[in-house]
């Protein structure tokens, strides 16, 4: 299994390739990305760009596509809105042919005007929120299920087994919000409402306050709206506090990132997911990408790099269908719309010129406590 620290150096090395002042106008067709590859939320961004890569890696050996090899030009941006801000305007300053594989909704918001003034595409950012999603935007192309979709699943599986006491722990910011906002409106319908909310800080793990206040309502669940460290300080502050209830996580949180720095502690924590499992062989999506990951050698097989791995695919698949126009962004953005309905080895994806938004799959799975994820 790839450690941290191999995630680490990878990311490192890449990011300390040297730049271009121009992407465009040679033999490579250069995708920009501003994600989190130190800090909190570090392992995010690593995973899905190691995924990203290992796709991209596997049509470069192939010759490309018309003749161009595909790069990932990466800017670390800590999970922090302002550098993300400042990171693409970097990237479509030096006229990357698109944004791809952005992490987080704060960033990724920051990024929405200066892309939508520049016109370029914005492809399968690592969020599920409803800001990104509404009002349309043309440039803008989802792959994943959003944080309703997520939100309404655990809420429908808690209120099913009876429990109906569903307090609510999220970051204070954009993701945050839209978590909360997507369980609210899941209890609405049931005719309830959170019994509790707490906050974190973003890039924070200091959750003593959001423990004390969620715990004196007594909650016979806490859907968590965070990242993977300030989730685990909660749940072994909760639990060490002698909360007895369970935890619900989306899939931001990061599933194996989770399951790493909670250890034995993870056994039935609960997180969503919007990808398919790169650990169930029946689909032939988990099956190629588990033998891909094999032959890599240094690409860890979970939710995130999957993730990166179907979004290089949907860009692969656009850059394709553009033929002779491949330079152009209007091209890739015609090209995505016109894929339609497609199954990617068994992952469905759905896009056309009135609906960029590929999936709304959402299953759940459980920690084991072993370092392990079970769906």
């Amino acid at each position: 299994m790839t450690t941290r620290r191999q995630f680490s150096l990878a990311a490192a090395s890449l990011l300390a390739a040297p730049t271009l002042l121009k992407a465009q106008g040679s033999n490579k067709i250069i995708l920009g990305q501003s994600a989190a590859f130190t800090g909190p939320a570090a392992e995010l961004g690593i995973q899905f760009q190691q995924g990203a890569k290992l796709w991209f890696e596997q049509v470069n050996a192939q010759g490309g596509i018309g003749g161009k090899t595909l790069e990932i030009r990466s800017l670390d941006d800590g999970y922090e809105p302002d550098r993300c801000a400042a990171n693409t305007q970097k990237l479509i300053a030096e006229d990357v042919h698109a944004l791809f594989g952005y992490i987080g909704t704060p960033t990724s918001l920051a990024a929405l005007p200066l892309l939508t003034k520049a016109q370029v595409p914005f492809i399968a950012p690592f969020t599920g929120a409803m800001g990104l999603r509404e009002p349309f935007n043309k440039q803008v192309f989802h792959l994943r299920a959003s944080y309703n979709d997520e939100t309404a699943l655990i809420v429908r599986q808690l209120t099913n087994l009876g429990l109906k006491k569903i307090a609510v722990f999220h970051q204070n910011d954009a993701y945050g919000k839209a978590g909360l906002d997507g369980v609210t409106l899941a209890l609405e319908k049931q005719g309830l409402k959170p019994v509790a909310t707490a906050t974190v800080e973003r890039n924070s793990v200091d959750v003593a306050a959001a423990v004390r206040t969620i715990n004196a309502a007594m909650p016979d669940a806490v859907v968590q709206i965070s990242a993977y460290k300030a989730c685990a300080a909660y749940i072994r502050a909760a639990r060490a506090s002698g909360y007895g209830g369970t935890f619900y996580n989306v899939s931001f949180v990061g599933t194996q990132a989770l399951a790493d720095e909670l250890g034995k502690d993870g056994a039935g924590v609960v997180v969503s997911q919007v990808m398919p499992s790169p650990y169930y062989p029946a689909r032939p999506i988990a099956r190629e990408f588990a033998d891909a990951v094999k032959k890599a050698g240094n690409v860890q097989a979970n939710f995130s790099s999957m993730e990166g791995y179907l979004a290089a695919k949907v860009v692969t698949e656009g850059l394709k269908r553009a033929g002779n126009r491949i330079g152009s962004r209007d091209a890739l953005i015609q090209g995505i719309e016109s894929i339609g309905n497609q199954s990617l080895g068994g992952f469905q994806v759905n896009f056309s010129a009135s609906n960029h938004v590929a999936s709304s799959f959402v299953e759940l799975s459980m920690l084991t406590g072993d370092g392990r994820v079970r769906t």
